[in-house]
């Protein structure tokens, strides 16, 4: 459990360790503002566009092995980055820990779905793994900004090392290795599909935050990815071994699951990037002194996480539980609306970041555990990278359309008026809070959309059938 929760948290803290670094890294190695965004696009699209891929690899050739192949190359990539003297070669580490993240990340959750089986324990490893992705996020700013303040951006990228050569080293001695008794396939035509789809809708998503919704680049990437995704089912329904197996996805707790990690990874950026805006731009706060303003949200969420899987969950089934989970996100959202130049901390943040946290705990935890829940285990890789494609992609839909509104939000404050510094700050803030608005609306719209889809009652928790043969 530890080993997997240490990988999975390097993972999902390179997400946002790296943007606190970004100004420092960009007078280093001197590359323009335009080129500054491909450092954080490019690990999205290698990530978001194999994760699917990632996830079977694992399933066929076996998860250990892919898990530590994962860990290596993601360090040396990590390496690589921490080392680079120019703004291509810093870009190339981002795209290759990109590809290594698709690989240990879907390895990692289907680990834990088919080590822990039993209720009670797969409850708690559950509870442990959703505290870790849904804060994970959070302590990347608090880390992030002491590395930052403290030494240099490099040590940002050079800190993967450690997580990795402990997990790497833990992962071999304790995890076991799966032997399969029939010949692994892949589903190359499968793979180049859904691959080349997940690209074209992340690349035309990252394209709409510069370019615009309207930009025909923005719409072919988009539209060019849905094709591609389209004909991806299509290949899902007539192969013999698909990548993707549509049993994974057509159970409804399973898929409201995917759906609801979908709205969560939409809503949750408005808080790591806006709110750290806020808390730098607009209130001054150090890199240091940001990532601790997030710990409450941090604790909450690993309090949420653990009460939906070991004590909600069994009573209240995860209906109830997602559905809430969401209206909590949504009520800590509007309360942030309230925030203005001169906010105080305890009294305008602390509240807010709290019950988002709760809110996301429940949600993340639930959602995780029952996306994974039943399938079998020569499906567990692929599922699990389903969590975290569909995660992802809530994120790049998160990132391009809040990040429009607050430029549209900002124009529309100014309203061509003499923009003075009391101004800016006003229209500044106000994009916040229009941004924190609109987040409500993505989680109340996922608590309208995932709660009703989820089944009445408590899942069945029995232990998963076809397991692969283990061998030490």
């Amino acid at each position: 459990m530890v080993i997997i929760a240490i990988a999975q948290l390097m993972v999902v803290l390179d997400a946002t360790i790296v943007n606190i670094a970004l100004p420092s890294a960009q007078a280093d190695l001197g590359f323009s503002d335009g080129d500054r965004q491909w450092i954080v696009t490019g690990y999205a699209l290698a990530f978001g566009s194999l994760l699917l891929l990632g996830g079977r690899i694992a399933d066929l050739f076996g998860r250990k092995p892919v898990f530590i192949a994962g860990l290596v190359g993601f360090a040396v990539a990590s390496a690589l980055g921490g080392a680079a003297g120019s703004f291509e070669v810093l870009v190339a580490a981002r795209v290759l820990q990109g590809v290594f993240g698709a690989m240990l990340a879907p390895a990692a959750l289907s680990l834990l779905t088919t080590t822990f089986t039993e209720p009670a324990e797969r409850a708690r490893a559950f509870g442990i793994f959703g505290a870790v992705a849904g804060s994970g996020g959070g302590i990347g700013l608090l880390l992030g900004g002491a590395l930052t303040e403290y030494t240099t951006w490099r040590w940002c990228l050079y800190v993967n090392l450690a997580f990795a050569a402990v997990a790497a080293v833990g992962g071999s001695v304790f995890l076991k290795h799966e032997r399969r008794a029939e010949r692994a396939r892949l589903d190359l035509p499968g793979s180049l599909t859904v691959s080349a789809g997940l690209f074209g809708i992340v690349y035309g998503l990252s394209r709409a935050e510069t370019a615009g919704w309207d930009s025909a680049a923005t719409l072919g990437w988009i539209g060019a990815g849905a094709v591609m995704l389209a004909v991806f089912v299509l290949i899902q329904r007539r192969t013999a071994h698909p990548l993707l197996p549509l049993r994974v996805v057509l159970d409804r707790n399973r898929g409201a699951s995917f759906l609801g990690v979908l709205f969560l990874g939409a809503g949750m950026f408005a808080v790591f990037l806006f709110l750290t805006y806020y808390l730098q731009l607009t209130l001054g706060y150090s890199p240091v002194r940001t990532g601790f303003a997030f710990m409450p949200m941090v604790l909450s969420i690993m309090v949420g996480a653990q009460l939906s899987t070991q004590v909600l969950m069994p009573k209240a089934g995860p209906r109830a539980l997602v559905g809430t989970g969401m209206l909590l996100g949504a009520a800590g959202m509007l309360w942030l609306t309230r925030i203005d130049v001169t906010s105080a901390y305890a009294t305008g943040i602390l509240g807010p970041l709290m019950a988002l946290g709760l809110g996301l705990g429940l949600v993340i935890g639930t959602s995780m555990s029952l996306a994974t829940l039943g399938v079998r285990a020569d499906d567990s890789g692929v599922a699990s990278a389903l969590v975290n494609t569909t995660q992802q992609i809530g994120g790049s839909i998160g990132t391009a359309l809040l990040s429009t509104i607050a430029t549209s939000a900002i124009t529309d404050h100014l309203g061509g008026r003499t923009p003075t510094p009391a101004l800016q700050a006003e229209a500044m803030v106000h994009s916040y809070t229009t941004v924190f608005a609109w987040a409500a609306g993505i989680f109340l719209l996922g608590a309208l959309v995932c709660a009703p889809l989820m089944r009445r009652g408590i899942p069945d928790t029995q232990p998963l059938h076809g397991e692969p043969v283990l061998v030490h």
